[in-house]
């Protein structure tokens, strides 16, 4: 095998659909490792994108145009997230005659040796040689990110009295539903426990918050200090985790109560009506590591160590990939 260059001089892809929770994670990874990633957003065309992974004959061809395109020359290295990406990772492996160091992220429903490598959360309960289990989910939280955000953001929340909490909101998904009563009860929580400790909000929907939801909460901490973010701008998410002495999150998001989780604040969930046994497994670790509590309305402290899912997991691939990526055996220490 010639020498391959340093990783971050290699061509690594970062695949996936383009959601944010599975974009976030490859790129959170590619950079744990060194890489700087490409970043390719995919979108499988109809009917191939309702069959399994294996069935799709030509998957590089079932991609639509509106997207990214998956072409020679291969990446050295290619990072995958989501059902779409499992059958194109697969056939970018093939296509490079396994030049290609292929690392999947989540449980992919398919044969784990098709993968070089497989990064999934220990609630999808998935077993292989070549697997790697993390708590809950990797992302691109880091202590270096976080200072540069608390220097950005700082100024702008100066106003708001402490302690600071964000709130951070997700909403319906395939398990869980998060409705404008739902958003109300939490919205009366809110406002009294800023009330009672004399808190500020920090208020942060993501892209499957309903309209409904975000107004009855609005309205429920109407002339309290509270910031909510309107979608415009800068995104301040990582100001939120930065800045905050607590974070509060909706259930619905294993990515979002991750990324609490790795800020290190102490994190509240808030219960929501549904749910699975993949979910429930989650939050019951989470909970019986001591790093989660259930939101009650109430504010209390307790200190943990913060997760560092995504660096783990970068050295335990460079240790079992280390040839393939070219890293010497000393740097992996």
């Amino acid at each position: 095998m010639s020498k391959l260059p340093p990783l971050s001089a290699q061509v690594c892809w970062a695949v996936s659909d383009g959601k944010i929770g599975m974009e976030s994670q490859c790129i959170g990874l590619a950079k744990a490792l060194g890489a700087d990633p490409v970043v390719k957003r995919i979108h499988v065309r109809k009917p191939w994108r309702w069959l399994l992974p294996l069935w799709v004959p030509n998957p590089l061809a079932s991609l639509g145009p509106e997207k990214d395109q998956l072409t020679p020359p291969w990446p050295d290295i290619l990072i995958a997230s989501g059902r779409q990406s499992v059958a194109v990772s697969i056939a970018v492996r093939r296509k490079s005659a396994g030049a290609t160091v292929t690392i999947q992220i989540g449980k992919p429903s398919v044969d784990p040796s098709l993968f070089d490598a497989i990064v999934a959360p220990r609630h999808d309960r998935l077993r292989g040689s070549n697997v790697i289990e993390t708590i809950g989910g990797m992302n691109r939280v880091t202590a270096a990110r976080l200072a540069q955000a608390a220097d950005r953001f700082g100024p702008c929340w100066s106003d708001l009295p402490r302690p600071l909490v964000a709130v951070m909101l997700g909403g319906d998904n395939r398990v869980y539903r998060m409705s404008a009563r739902s958003g109300q009860k939490l919205g009366r929580q809110l406002a009294d426990m800023a009330r009672r400790e004399g808190a500020g909000l920090l208020v942060t929907p993501s892209r499957r918050t309903a309209p409904e939801v975000l107004e009855a909460i609005r309205r429920e901490i109407e002339g309290l200090p509270a910031r909510i973010w309107d979608g415009t701008g800068e995104n301040p998410y990582m100001g939120y985790l930065a800045l905050a002495d607590a974070a509060i999150v909706t259930a619905d998001s294993v990515n979002m109560v991750s990324e609490a989780a790795t800020a290190g604040k102490p994190v509240y969930v808030v219960e929501l009506e549904g749910g699975s046994r993949k979910f429930r497994v989650f939050h019951e670790d989470l909970r019986r590591r001591r790093i989660t509590r259930p939101f009650e309305g109430h504010l209390e402290t307790w200190h943990y160590e913060p997760l560092r899912e995504t660096e783990r997991a970068a050295k335990e691939l460079q240790r079992r990939l280390g040839a393939r990526l070219g890293l010497e055996a000393a740097s992996l220490d």
